[in-house]
């Protein structure tokens, strides 16, 4: 290894939080997590878009905790509550045994969900995991409010981005995900990402080995805030892949939240999908209504989505 990546958590400042806490010795800040490896589930995953899951899946690890306190979280049973009973403590060489053996299973990637707070972590065990061996792309499947700094220092040790955009209103993203400054952060956080791996290559198998892949989930009632994040993307490629997702459903606090206190209607989905179409985005996958896996890997204004 070339770097010991863990000593920045000495002073964290590995999410646009800036804790400044030493996790090291045991200290948390806002994401609840101290410099100790802690994760949910690691196995193969089907269920990601086509060239992320392929035909053998996605090795996938989730985290424990988040950098966002997301009120409608479908995981907030490991992001914010931190149920025991779920989660496993590991060692970075045992996390980068974990990864050798998705690879040995067939993993087409090592797709790590929610590192924004673990990147260090991350970056360590895929230095191990290298040394041993390891040769599969490794995919970054964060929430968008990502470090630029942070980003910059491990370049080279991630082969595919797969971050959200999920709010270009601050207002909406103080209000539902208490990041006041999410608006300001992620254009730039996608430019460094867009920056350092390009548009995503997808092999002769349909499946991915490098590139840049951003998510949006559509939210009920806010469809100008969905424009607006699909205008962010166009302005950095009309050629970016995007996954505009449809699964939207209340979840954790949402009913509390009377605007997002519904499934996404069928119009409202349709209305940014046209919306992305009339962009001259060129590659979208969108999702049967609902569907956590369903990913249609084109653009069709009458199926599956008729009025």
């Amino acid at each position: 290894m070339t770097e010991n990546y863990i000593e920045y958590l000495n002073n964290c400042t590995c999410c646009p939080r800036c804790c400044g806490v030493n996790r090291v010795m045991g200290e948390t800040g806002y994401c609840g997590i101290d410099s100790k490896v802690q994760i949910s589930y690691a196995g193969l995953h089907h269920g990601e878009e086509p060239p992320i899951s392929g035909s053998s899946g996605s090795g996938t690890i989730f985290f424990v905790g988040c950098n966002l306190r997301c009120v409608f979280c479908q995981n907030y049973q490991i992001s914010q509550e931190f149920n025991q009973h779920t989660i496993q403590y590991l060692t970075l060489a045992q996390l980068a045994d974990t990864m050798m053996h998705l690879q040995s299973m067939g993993a087409h990637n090592i797709n790590f969900v929610s590192p924004s707070h673990m990147v260090y972590q991350m970056a360590d065990a895929i230095s191990l995991a290298r040394d041993r061996g390891l040769t599969i792309p490794i995919v970054y499947n964060s929430n968008g409010y990502d470090s630029i700094q942070v980003l910059r220092n491990i370049n080279g040790l991630v082969d595919i981005y797969m971050p959200d955009i999920k709010y270009m209103d601050n207002e909406m993203a103080q209000k539902y995900s208490d990041a006041r400054n999410y608006a300001n952060m992620v254009p730039d956080v996608l430019k460094e990402m867009y920056e350092q791996v390009g548009n995503l290559t997808i092999d002769n198998n349909g499946v991915a080995s490098k590139g840049l892949l951003v998510r949006h989930l559509v939210l009920p009632n806010h469809m100008e805030n969905s424009k607006l994040c699909l205008d962010v993307l166009k302005n950095i490629s009309l050629e970016m892949y995007i996954s505009l997702m449809s699964q939207y459903s209340p979840q954790y606090k949402a009913y509390d939240y009377p605007l997002i206190s519904r499934k996404l209607g069928r119009k409202e989905y349709k209305e940014v999908m046209d919306y992305a179409l009339d962009l001259g985005l060129s590659h979208v996958f969108i999702q049967e209504l609902y569907s956590q896996d369903s990913y249609l890997p084109r653009f069709d204004r009458e199926k599956p989505f008729e009025e």
